[in-house]
């Protein structure tokens, strides 16, 4: 069984998410890296770091709450996966919540939020939807 890195980087948030812990540990990857900086950008975790291990890399990556420990990321979820690909095209970009949540796209330009592939006039695959 072949896993998804992605997938699991998004598990990983959500159940430390919904067991209120402050932080979660995961190996890294470019990729991973590069979601966990989208997901700061866009206000939903404090902050991520790659802290070096004796045989692969850890990403550490610190989720946000409100003032009364209620959750500021309501959920995750994988859009594009191994078995099935979906792509957006320049002029049909996803929406999530109307406008309210965050789509990740892999575009040629590399991991982009759906509002920016939109200000740049681009297209790609949709990484997972964010709210």
């Amino acid at each position: 069984m072949v896993t998804d890195p992605i997938a699991d980087m998004l598990t990983r948030i959500r159940n430390a998410n919904k067991a209120l812990h402050a932080e979660t540990r995961m190996p890294t990857s470019k990729v991973k890296v590069e979601i966990a900086r989208l997901l700061k950008e866009e206000g939903y975790i404090t902050d991520y770091r790659v802290e070096r291990g004796e045989s692969f890399d850890l990403l550490v990556v610190e989720l946000k709450y409100g003032r009364s420990r209620e959750r500021i990321l309501t959920d995750l979820k994988r859009i594009s996966k191994p078995g099935r690909r979906v792509y957006a095209r320049k002029d049909r970009l996803p929406r999530v919540l109307g406008g309210m949540g965050t789509a990740i796209m892999s575009t040629p330009k590399g991991l982009v939020t759906s509002r920016t592939a939109e200000k740049e006039g681009i297209g790609g695959e949709v990484v997972c939807f964010v709210w």
